[in-house]
C-alpha cells in the first residue's frame, strides 16, 4: 500500500513543478470526484449534500463538502502549494561577456542556495496573454533541460577563502550563448502560440529537473523536489477524498506563499478561508451567530512538513523530542506560538491517530533556537479555529531535492481519512 501511494505521490510531484500546476492537478481530481467548481466573481447558491471547490489566483484552492444535515462544525486541513526556488524577473535577459545570455532571477523563500549549482534546470509557471480580445492565463512547463548555474572551480579560490554567494551575481542561470540574445520572451510566447507583443505578463519559476525516486533497501525512503509541502498536501487531499465527510462540514485548503510569509491575497494570512466560510454560511441561510458557533466547535489541521533529526548533526534537535523518518506524524509545539498546537488540540489529534492505528511523534525547537513557523497561526488570525500544527518528518528541507519516509505519507493519509470521517 505504501509503495503504490509513494508512486502516486511521485507522479503528482513531477506534474506539479509550480504552485499553479499543483492547484490545477488537484482541481482536475476534484472534477473527476464530482465536485462543482465555483468562482469568487459569482453569487454562490449551495445545497446540503453537495461538494464544491474554489480557486484564488490559480495558486490556492479550497474544496469543501456540505453534509445533508447542514453545517454544525468544520473539519479543515490546510497546507501550502509553494516551495523555495528561483523566480524569473521582468526583462530577464542579461548579456555576459558578449558570449553568454543569463537570466535575471531572484530567490523565492529560504533556499539552500549552494545545492542549486551544477544541475539541470527547467522553467514552468503561468503567462498572461492577450488573445481573442481578452486577457487569458495559461500554464506552461517546458519539461526539458534548458538552464544551468555553474559553480566556480576551486582552482580560482584562494586557500581558506570562504564561499560568500551573492544572489544577484552567482545565482543567475545560463540560458544560452551569445546567439540566444533576444530569444527568451520570444520562446515563451511561441510556447503558448501568441506573438511576443501579446505576452503581457508572467510568473515563471526555475525548477530542478531531477525526478523523484523511492529508495533504500526496502524502499523506505522517498526523495524529490517539493516534498515541503506537497507531501502533506497530497496526503491530506487523499484523506479528504477517502473520508466519509458526513458528520462535519469538511474542507481541504491549499494556500500559496507560505515560504515568503503568507501575506498575500492567496496566502494563509489572507481572507480566502474566512471569505469562503462566510459565503457558505450565508448561502445556507445561517446567521452570523450560527457561523461563529460552528467555528468554535471545529478543528483545523495545519499540515506542513517537519524537521527530522539529522544523523550528522543530532545536536541541532531538542534533546527530548526527536522525530525520525517513517516513525509517524509529527505534532509541533512551541511556547512562543509559532505553532498552534496546545494541550487540547494535540490531545484531539493524538486520539485520532490512536483510533486510526497511526504512530505520532513530537517536534519542538531547542530552547536556545528560535526555529520557524508555519501557516496555522496566520490562518487562525482570520478564522479562530482550534488548530493542531503537524507535519511529516523530512531531511534536507528547502533543498531542491528533499528526503522523507514512504510510510509517513500513508500514516497521514489514514489519519486524515478518519479526521474527515
Amino acid at each position: 500500500m505504501q509503495h503504490a501511494l509513494s508512486q502516486e505521490l511521485l507522479a503528482f510531484l513531477d506534474a506539479s513543478p509550480t504552485c499553479f500546476h499543483a492547484v490545477k492537478n488537484l482541481a482536475d481530481r476534484l472534477d473527476e470526484a464530482g465536485f462543482t467548481p465555483l468562482t469568487e466573481t459569482e453569487v454562490w447558491e449551495l445545497s446540503p449534500g453537495s461538494s464544491y471547490y474554489v480557486k484564488r489566483n490559480g495558486s490556492a484552492l479550497i474544496a469543501f463538502t456540505i453534509p445533508t444535515g447542514g453545517v454544525h462544525s468544520w473539519r479543515v486541513s490546510a497546507s501550502h502549494s509553494d516551495s523555495p526556488c528561483l523566480k524569473i524577473k521582468e526583462n530577464p535577459e542579461l548579456a555576459a561577456e558578449g558570449h553568454y545570455v543569463r537570466l535575471n532571477v531572484e530567490g523565492y523563500g529560504g533556499m539552500i542556495v549552494p545545492s542549486w549549482f551544477d544541475r539541470p534546470l527547467s522553467l514552468a509557471g503561468r503567462v498572461i496573454v492577450r488573445a481573442n480580445g481578452e486577457l487569458q492565463s495559461r500554464l506552461i512547463n517546458f519539461d526539458r533541460d534548458m538552464l544551468l548555474i555553474p559553480s566556480v572551480a576551486p582552482h580560482f579560490k584562494r586557500a581558506g577563502e570562504k564561499d560568500e554567494l551573492n544572489m544577484q551575481t552567482d545565482l543567475l542561470p545560463i540560458y544560452g550563448d551569445g546567439a540566444a540574445c533576444g530569444t527568451f520572451l520570444q520562446m515563451i510566447a511561441e510556447s503558448v502560440c501568441v506573438s511576443e507583443e501579446n505576452l503581457l505578463g508572467h510568473d515563471l519559476f526555475v525548477y530542478p529537473r531531477q525526478k523523484g525516486s523511492v529508495w533504500g533497501p526496502s524502499g523506505e525512503f522517498i526523495a524529490s523536489p517539493r516534498l515541503d509541502d506537497l507531501q502533506c498536501a497530497f496526503a491530506c487531499f487523499k484523506g479528504f477524498l477517502a473520508g466519509q465527510r458526513q458528520a462535519h462540514a469538511s474542507m481541504f485548503c491549499l494556500f500559496d506563499n507560505e515560504e515568503v510569509g503568507s501575506l498575500t491575497r492567496q496566502g494563509a494570512a489572507s481572507t480566502f478561508l474566512r471569505d469562503t466560510l462566510e459565503r457558505i454560511c450565508e448561502s445556507l441561510g445561517m446567521s452570523r451567530q450560527a457561523y461563529l458557533a460552528t467555528v468554535a466547535g471545529s478543528l483545523m489541521v495545519s499540515a506542513d512538513n517537519a524537521h527530522a533529526v539529522h544523523p550528522a548533526h543530532p545536536e541541532k534537535s531538542d534533546p527530548g523530542n526527536r522525530p525520525y523518518l517513517n516513525e509517524g506524524i509529527v505534532l509541533k509545539y512551541n511556547a512562543a506560538q509559532n505553532y498552534c498546537t496546545d494541550g487540547l488540540s494535540g490531545a484531539m489529534f493524538k486520539d485520532i491517530c490512536r483510533r486510526a492505528d497511526v504512530p505520532y511523534q513530537v517536534f519542538t525547537n531547542r530552547s536556545d533556537r528560535r526555529g520557524g513557523g508555519t501557516l496555522g497561526n496566520l490562518s487562525t488570525a482570520q478564522v479562530p479555529f482550534p488548530t493542531v500544527d503537524l507535519g511529516l518528518p523530512q531531511l534536507a528541507m528547502h533543498a531542491p531535492y528533499e528526503m522523507a519516509g514512504t510510510k509517513d505519507t500513508l500514516y497521514l493519509k489514514r489519519a486524515m481519512q478518519l479526521f474527515f470521517a
